[in-house]
Formats: structure tokens, sequence, C-alpha cells
């Protein structure tokens, strides 16, 4: 898979270079970097820099075409990637205001609170993304997001039929499973959540407690303390730690 990024990037980098003011060009190899980051595609050791590449390519991208909803996306979605929460607060908050249905950008506004420990704020930007009539296939995001944000509020019951909608679109995230799993666990579906995560296992190889999660830089004390919940009733499921 590395191979595969890094030839990837290697196209796309040629490309550029050679017409190296064309901003869709910026956004696609910006947003295969960012991929590349959240996959583990690169070294671990190169991961500041290969952030510091793709922040550079918004920024030009951002001086170029400020208004430009594609930019304004990708921008808004590097910084919810890399936790600058409010600055992402902020880069959705103008995405919406040229475009109030834009669901990448609802989706992302509602990761950001997930991480600010907002679960009821962030549940009402999914709702709202979800209310829009967006093609199915593109609704797995924003429904597992609802998902998460109500297993994180410890609302599991509430949260089954969002996981179950998200997971019958993109059966193969893995992620999902995981989730699944915790929520089944806590409604006593002993035999369904192992069943998650031996699959979410098998999709997503190499998963551990610590890599499942959204990552906790500038997170909030309400998402960790909810996010290690998860991570117990994970682990006590199978899932291994960090330190296995």
């Amino acid at each position: 898979r590395r191979e595969n990024a890094r030839a990837a990037q290697d196209m796309l980098e040629n490309a550029l270079a050679a017409d190296p003011d064309n901003v869709d060009l910026q956004v696609t190899l910006a947003s295969h970097l960012l991929r590349g980051i959240q996959s583990v595609w690169y070294d671990p050791a190169d991961a500041t820099a290969t952030e510091s590449a793709a922040q550079a390519l918004l920024e030009r991208a951002l001086r170029a075409k400020p208004h430009c909803i594609p930019v304004l996306d990708a921008h808004c979605r590097f910084l919810t990637a890399t936790n600058r929460l409010s600055e992402s607060l902020i880069a959705g908050g103008r995405t919406l205001s040229f475009d109030p249905w834009h669901g990448m950008a609802l989706f992302n506004l509602g990761i950001a609170q997930i991480l600010q420990g907002r679960f009821e704020e962030a549940l009402a930007s999914f709702k709202q993304a979800d209310a829009f009539d967006t093609p199915p296939f593109a609704r797995w995001t924003w429904l597992l997001g609802a998902g998460l944000a109500y297993t994180l509020a410890e609302r599991y019951e509430e949260a089954l039929p969002w996981l179950e909608r998200s997971l019958a679109i993109t059966p193969g995230t893995g992620r999902t499973h995981f989730v699944l799993a915790v929520t089944c666990q806590q409604l006593d579906r002993s035999e369904d959540a192992k069943a998650m995560m031996a699959k979410g296992l098998e999709l997503r190889p190499g998963s551990t407690t610590a890599n499942f999660a959204l990552p906790r830089k500038n997170a909030s004390p309400v998402f960790i303390a909810a996010s290690e919940r998860m991570a117990q009733i994970l682990a006590a499921l199978g899932l291994p730690t960090e330190r296995e």
C-alpha cells in the first residue's frame, strides 16, 4: 500500500511541477497526502513533513481561489484531521456560508464538535447533513458520525440504527464494525459484538485501541473520557492494545 501511495504521489507531484498554478492538482495532492497520514501509508517519521506539505498546498490554493468550495472543503478536512478544532469550525462555517447543503462540511463540523465533547451539537450537524437529498453512497460518513456521537454519549439504542444504515452503504470500512461492537456489547448482544469485532479486525488488520480512535490532540476531557470507555470495551472484546 505504501508503494502504491508513493507512486500516486509521484504522479501528482510531476503533474503539478508541469502545471504549478493548477489549483485542482494542488487540492488533489494535498488530499492524497492527508489520506496517507490518516491511513498510515507513510513512515510515521515523515508524518510532520507530509502534513506541512499538505498545508502549504492548501494555503496556495486558498490564496488563488478563496471562494472555491472544493478548496474550502479540502482545507476544512485538513484542519479537522489534524485536530485544529477552532480553525476547523471557522473553516466549516465558511464553507457552509457558500453552500449550506454541503454534507462533508457538516460532517467535518460534527467531528470537530465530537472532539470538543459537544455530542448534542455534533448530532445536530450530522442529522442536518442527513436531511438533505444526498445520493445514498455519500451518506455513510455522517451516519457513522451520528452513531459514534450516540455511542460516546452512551445512548446505545439510538446509535444502533445510524450505524446499521452506515454499514449497509459501506460494509468494507471496518471502523463502523468496531463502533457497532461497542454498541452491541452494551445492549447485551455479545455474540453480535464478537462478530462485529472479528469482521472489523479482518477488514482493518493492525487495528488497536489507540489507532482506532480519533486523535486526542487538543480534544476535550469529555471526549477523552468517553473515548477511553469505548477503548476499554473494545479491549475486552479482543481489540489489541498498543502495548501488546
